[in-house]
């Protein structure tokens, strides 16, 4: 359990620093701040996957309690506006933040009464439930709570400027419903006087938006205020949800909830080895993991998984499941889940690539993409690593050849194996295949044209584990191990001499780039190496020097013309420094592997990870960033919770723990 007391909470900044997250497992949440105060257009205590795992609009952005006890009013929310004040302050009456697993917890003292709140959602649903609990006190405590809502797509801001909504009674509360056609949702308390309300609460201002260059103003609909008196040892749940018959049953849901918690952990303590000495912050990791695997039902797979690439604003992305997958379902003890999630990526195979994201619209996938296809591969090798199954590798062995046909002869971008050296080039005009992807406008920030050393080493990865596959499922292994070794022969291209690391690309449209990148770690980390054993130790200790920090490696080394040591300010700006010296998470993982395997301190690579328990406490409590500033103090930014800062941090701990 992670806590906090006043010298926290009672604190605004420090207080809105740390924001908290709950899952559904069909992309929908919930999130906010320990203060209780908006920052972000993401935020809200009921944002639906109205589409799973996508299509997710915002319904209630949050509810502004206040407490009678005794004679005294006192709001327990804080709301801050567009001509910048803060009102009201009802932060400074919480007496403590915790986070049970995933679960936000708050304590607010008012004299001798402590009340409970507490949020989660319903798993596999649109349900959002906040219960109430009056732990102490010497008579009731009257609770007044007015909800608002919305009904927007969640990347988007709204002016309420006359919208009517349609609210009604129904029992235990209300039902709105925002507009003609619009999925209606429902606001129920059993045990509450529901009042219907509508006034459009005008001038929220959202800092973090103001921050990164967008719109900050936002409106927002009360929509109805529900009213209860608790007495000390009672409590009431608020059931906010787009379902159309939630369970109005708090102490039954909550209970649904540690079940599930109780048996993610069970499950992963029976089946990972290392799992029995992990301290508690990797165990928050395992319920971390959790959050970002998401249903993707197909209509010839119902069943079909995917994993949401980040909290907020990232939806299901290929490249980032299959560097997660390993992480988020094997390290966790879940292989099934990784099955399932292999298999539903299958049925998206076109012309050898598979989709790099999936717009939120719903519109087809885009294949502009180099390397997730390639982290697929590595994703099986994994996964049947872990399980055995050859009946999946002999299911999937047909689409994996032909994915390697299609990179021999040639797919999408110029994306094609050089018949020369065996090695894969990629990339035309216009576009950005490799995971240092940022693009504004028609500006490619790092378009990385040419023979990426990322790319190579993932290739070379392929088709050495193509040939495992290949005797698994009775092919022949020889054309696979020739294959292999053709582009090992050709990776030596890739050894700068003079420098003493890898070239970040070679044959690119100004010849080799020799820029120091952190994409070469993976040529170590990666289970086969197609470098010797004095050349991984030479690129560990280069990325040692100069791109490791305390919580991952720099996407540039600071001596670079074009390094940006600090991610900020509008999109132009932010983008423009995503990969020119900006801290990822997700590498960090794969450096404190590639270390141990060049000096064999098991220990002194566990150490590596060790400051990622301290930033659970930080940003995104109980889950990892995306990124962080390049220049000290490595301040966190992006993402609140990432797919695979969690899952290769998780991944790596076990593993060496293992080791």
């Amino acid at each position: 359990m992670l806590d906090w007391g006043r010298e926290t909470c009672g604190t605004l900044g420090t207080a809105e620093a740390r924001e908290w997250l709950c899952a559904n497992g069909i992309g929908g949440f919930a999130s906010g701040t320990v203060a209780g105060t908006l920052t972000r257009r993401y935020h809200g205590l009921l944002v639906a996957a109205l589409a799973p795992p996508l299509g997710r609009t915002l319904l209630v952005a949050k509810v502004d309690e206040s407490a009678e006890y005794g004679e005294v009013m006192r709001p327990l929310f804080a709301n801050r506006w567009a001509d910048g004040t803060v009102d009201p302050h009802g932060y400074r009456d919480i007496e403590g933040f915790r986070l049970e697993w995933t679960t936000p917890v708050w304590t607010f003292a008012c004299a001798d009464a402590l009340l409970e709140k507490r949020v989660w959602m319903e798993h596999g649903r649109n349900t959002t439930y906040v219960r109430y609990h009056l732990v102490r006190g010497s008579g009731p405590v009257g609770l007044v709570l007015k909800a608002l809502v919305n009904y927007r797509d969640y990347h988007s801001t709204t002016r309420g400027n006359g919208w009517a909504m349609k609210v009604e009674q129904v029992p235990h509360g209300l039902r709105v419903a925002a507009f003609d056609g619009a999925r209606p949702f429902v606001l129920l308390a059993e045990g509450a006087k529901a009042e219907p309300a509508h006034d459009w609460y005008q001038g929220f201002h959202l800092a973090l938006e103001q921050e990164r260059g967008l719109d900050a103003r936002e409106d927002h609909l009360h929509a109805g205020t529900f009213r209860a008196t608790l007495q000390p040892g009672a409590t009431l749940t608020l059931v906010l949800s787009a379902e159309t018959a939630p369970s109005l049953d708090g102490e039954a849901a909550w209970q649904r909830r540690q079940r599930r918690d109780d048996e993610l952990l069970s499950r992963w303590l029976e089946a990972v080895p290392a799992a029995a000495e992990a301290p508690p912050w990797v165990r928050h990791l395992v319920l971390a993991a959790d959050q970002f695997v998401v249903s993707r039902p197909l209509p010839d797979d119902p069943d079909g998984m995917s994993v949401i690439a980040g909290y907020h604003w990232f939806g299901d992305w290929g490249r980032d499941t299959m560097i997660a997958l390993p992480g988020l379902a094997i390290s966790s003890g879940r292989p099934e889940v990784a099955g399932r999630i292999l298999t539903t990526f299958s049925r998206f195979v076109d012309r050898g690539m598979l989709p790099n994201r999936f717009p939120d619209a719903g519109d087809a996938p885009e294949y502009n993409t180099v390397d997730a296809t390639l982290w697929y591969f590595e994703a099986i090798r994994a996964y049947h690593a872990a399980t055995g199954d050859d009946a999946l590798v002999k299911q999937l062995f047909s689409v994996l050849e032909e994915i390697v046909r299609w990179h021999v002869k040639g797919t999408r971008y110029g994306i094609g194996e050089n018949a020369a050296d065996g090695l894969l080039r990629s990339g035309e005009p216009g576009v950005q295949l490799t995971w240092m992807d940022a693009k504004v406008g028609d500006w490619v920030v790092t378009p990385r044209t040419g023979k990426a050393v990322e790319v190579n080493a993932l290739w070379y990865n392929a088709l050495v584990a193509m040939a495992a596959f290949a005797g698994r499922v009775g092919k022949p292994v020889e054309p696979w191990k020739r294959l292999a070794a053709h582009v090992r022969a050709g990776f030596h291209r890739f050894w700068n001499e003079a420098a003493g690391y890898c070239f970040d690309v070679l044959d690119g449209p100004d010849g080799n780039d020799d820029a120091l990148r952190p994409n070469q770690i993976l040529a170590v980390s990666l289970p086969e190496s197609p470098l010797s054993a004095e050349r991984q130790r030479k690129v560990v200790d280069a990325c040692a020097r100069h791109l490791l920090t305390s919580f991952g490696l720099r996407s540039l080394a600071p001596g670079h013309p074009h390094y940006k040591g600090r991610y900020a300010g509008g999109p132009w700006e932010r983008d423009g420094s995503y990969h020119q010296g900006t801290v990822w998470g997700w590498l960090l993982g794969p450096f404190a592997l590639a270390h141990y395997r060049v000096y064999g301190d098991r220990q002194a690579a566990l150490a590596f990870l060790a400051p990622m328990a301290h930033h659970l406490d930080d940003y995104g409590v109980g889950s990892i960033a995306e990124i962080f500033d390049g220049d000290p103090p490595f301040a966190p930014r992006g993402c609140i919770a990432q797919a695979w800062s969690v899952s290769e941090t998780l991944r790596a701990w076990l593993e060496l723990a293992a080791a």
